[in-house]
Formats: C-alpha cells, sequence, structure tokens
C-alpha cells in the first residue's frame, strides 16, 4: 500500500470474440454498423491483482469505454480523448480509473470482413423498406427525390468498402490509482500514447515505465509533492496536507464552460439550501 498506481489496464477489441452488440447502449441497429457500439473486453491488466485493491473487471471495462467499441475510417477524426471515473465500493471506499482512450488501425481481416458483412446487410434491409411502390418508380426516377432515394443515400454515407478503406477501432490504456491525481495520470497516459505512435522508439522499453509507475513510485505524503520521470518528461503531483482543502485537482473551468455561469450560480445556490441536485448526462 501507499503506490501511486495499482494497476495498468488495456482495453479494446478482443479478436477472439469478434464484434458483439452492446446492449448497455440499447438496440442501435437502425444505425449504420460504422456509427453502432460494440462491446468492449479488457484485454490485459498489470498486475493481475492487488491485495488492498481487488481488480473489478466487469466494473473497469465499463467505466473504461463506457460506449463501448467505436469504429472509423481514415475519412473521421481520430483525436484521442481523456476522462476519468471512479469505483465506489459496498463499504465507501473508493478508487480511481484515468483512461486515454484512442483509435488504432484494425488488422484483423475477419475483423474487417465482418464489417464488411455488416454493411452488405445493411444496405439490402435499408433497400427493402425504402424502396418506392412500383407504380411510384417513374415518377421518383424522374425527379430524383424520391424520400426511399434521400434515405439510403444518407444510410450509405457513412460506409466502409473493405477494398478502399482503412478500419479503425478505439482502444483504451488506463491508470487505476487510490487517489484522484488526474493531471499527473494524464500525462502518464499521454506519454505512452505519445511513445506508441512515434516513428521513434523511446529511451527505455515501454514495460520499464509502466513498471516504474505501478512499483517504484510512491504516494506523496501529505502536504508534499512528489515528481517522476515519465517517457519524455518530468511528471509532477501534489498531495494537500490534513490542514488544506481536500484533494481535487480537476479543471474547475471545465464546470463553467459545460454549464454556463447562471447555472453553475443555481447549483451552488441549491447545493447551499441542501437541495436535491440531479445530473443528467450522456
Amino acid at each position: 500500500p501507499g503506490r501511486f498506481a495499482d494497476y495498468f489496464v488495456i482495453c479494446g477489441l478482443d479478436t477472439e470474440t469478434g464484434l458483439e452488440p452492446d446492449e448497455l447502449s440499447g438496440e442501435n441497429f437502425e444505425q449504420t454498423p460504422l456509427r453502432r457500439t460494440f462491446k468492449s473486453k479488457v484485454l490485459a491488466r498489470y498486475p493481475e491483482n492487488v491485495e488492498w485493491n481487488p481488480f473489478d473487471q466487469d466494473a473497469v471495462g465499463m467505466l473504461c469505454m463506457p460506449k463501448g467499441l467505436a469504429f472509423k475510417t481514415q475519412a473521421d477524426t481520430r483525436e484521442p480523448q481523456f476522462h476519468s471515473f471512479i469505483i465506489t465500493r459496498e463499504d465507501g471506499s473508493r478508487t480511481f480509473g484515468f483512461s486515454l482512450t484512442f483509435f488504432e488501425e484494425v488488422t484483423s481481416k475477419q475483423i474487417c470482413s465482418a464489417m464488411q458483412t455488416l454493411y452488405h446487410m445493411h444496405n439490402a434491409e435499408y433497400d427493402i423498406l425504402y424502396a418506392p411502390p412500383s407504380n411510384d418508380k417513374e415518377s421518383c426516377s424522374s425527379t430524383g427525390d424520391c424520400n426511399g432515394t434521400s434515405v439510403s443515400k444518407l444510410q450509405r454515407f457513412n460506409s466502409y468498402d473493405i477494398s478502399r478503406d482503412t478500419l479503425y477501432v478505439s482502444k483504451c490504456i488506463c491508470l487505476i490509482t487510490p487517489m484522484s491525481f488526474m493531471k499527473a495520470c494524464k500525462k502518464v497516459l499521454e506519454q505512452l500514447h505519445q511513445a506508441v505512435t512515434s516513428p521513434q522508439p523511446p529511451p527505455l522499453p515501454l514495460e520499464s515505465y509502466i513498471y516504474n509507475i505501478l512499483y517504484e513510485v510512491p504516494l506523496p505524503p501529505a502536504g508534499r509533492s512528489l515528481k517522476f520521470s515519465g517517457v519524455y518528461g518530468p511528471i509532477i503531483c501534489q498531495r494537500p496536507s490534513t490542514s488544506e482543502l481536500p484533494l481535487f485537482d480537476f479543471p474547475v473551468k471545465e464546470v463553467f464552460e459545460l454549464l454556463g455561469v447562471e447555472n453553475v450560480v443555481q447549483l451552488f445556490t441549491c447545493a447551499l439550501l441542501e437541495f436535491q441536485i440531479l445530473l443528467y448526462s450522456q
């Protein structure tokens, strides 16, 4: 106990089980296959288990990739996304997770073929559902403005052709930690991702950096700061003393950007008046 991080986790596509619909996202078969969500899996974790922080595979897998697997082609933007989460156990204890999601090229021919098959099925279904009645075909072809034609074109716009497109799938790397050092964890994950995608190899094998963060970097004592080495530069975090406000390593600016000043003031007023507050989000 007293380590900076307890687990390093990798979540993504399990090529052995293939494309499984993500039931948690609801029925989305009307969406084009590239817009559907598929079930992600915990592919690896290090170490296998920590005595004082048992690994919850279902919770971590769901919270690392709450929207499941996403697929894109070379035509889509594929910027990495970072988010954090908290797992609260029955006894009230908490563990914190920090996840960086990015896209990597699908190298499995079976997965690419499966996506192509889903598109063939999807297009065939729409041709049947939105085909104009036989007596309307002539008027449709003369105007070129049939509802069926426009819907079919719209549904096929985000398509995938195995002979022409490159398929990418989301993947994430995650740190599970006993304390919420958000900025430090974000830097660690971003530097690891940079090392993976850089044409030049990192100074040391990636495993050595992961081993270091898991086994050699301690939690800073209360009231002290900690500096340790990342892949490309130093990483610093600070733990408040017992006489200071609790650790809150998140930018308050984002709250104002998301909610606006008036809503933040109203929310703060409700908190002071001890009203019940419900935050609803996708």
